[in-house]
């Protein structure tokens, strides 16, 4: 964290480059240490470790949508050529692509949840336009019109669930399936650890 005095640095002046991509750099001491120790599948099907995923994924979101990106993955020198270490590539690239689909799984169902809600909403809404309608009708004293008026804001009311899904929770799903789905065909380096 920047000092008061300091100046604060551009956010992209913090990451190196090459080749005009940004680089998003992991040094490792051991092949291992990327992955989920509590995964019992073996090293190269396991779920990368999760500080390891929220490093990546939170780099990848800090920078516009079409920055284009290269992991960096250094390693003691004598692990880099190790049979280890080229499976890295494919066990990153398949992690992100079970978490891009499991994103679309769950936007599909937030999407088919939205739209069950969105036609009991309007069902309700439907209803409670025409009860309204008939008891303001029918009296004209205060208590009718309270119920109308309570009948009318309680239809509104109906459809809070699925505005609230089609405006707010489908955007930040579909981002995140576009990132994993980004990190997926990144492309890895595997380089010896300077010094």
């Amino acid at each position: 964290m920047p000092l008061a005095s300091e100046p604060v640095r551009d956010l992209e002046s913090m990451y190196h480059r090459k080749n005009g991509r940004v680089l998003i750099e992991i040094k490792l001491t051991s092949v291992l240490q990327l992955f989920n120790s509590l995964d019992p599948a073996p090293f190269y099907e396991k779920e990368i470790d999760a500080d390891a995923e929220d490093y990546i994924v939170d780099t990848v979101q800090d920078f516009p949508a079409k920055t284009k990106f290269m992991i960096q993955i250094y390693l003691p020198r004598a692990l880099v050529d190790s049979e280890e270490a080229k499976k890295i590539s494919p066990a990153i690239h398949n992690h992100f692509q079970y978490r891009m689909l499991v994103a679309d799984r769950k936007f599909r169902a937030k999407l088919r949840f939205g739209r069950v809600s969105l036609l009991i909403g309007l069902s309700f809404l439907a209803v409670a336009l025409v009860a309204s309608q008939l008891v303001a009708t029918m009296n004209k004293f205060l208590l009718a019109q309270l119920l109308s008026y309570s009948l009318l804001i309680i239809g509104w009311v109906a459809m809070w669930q699925p505005i609230t899904v089609f405006l707010y929770e489908l955007w930040p799903i579909i981002r995140t399936k576009k990132i994993y789905e980004k990190i997926s065909t990144i492309e890895i380096e595997i380089l010896p650890l300077p010094g």
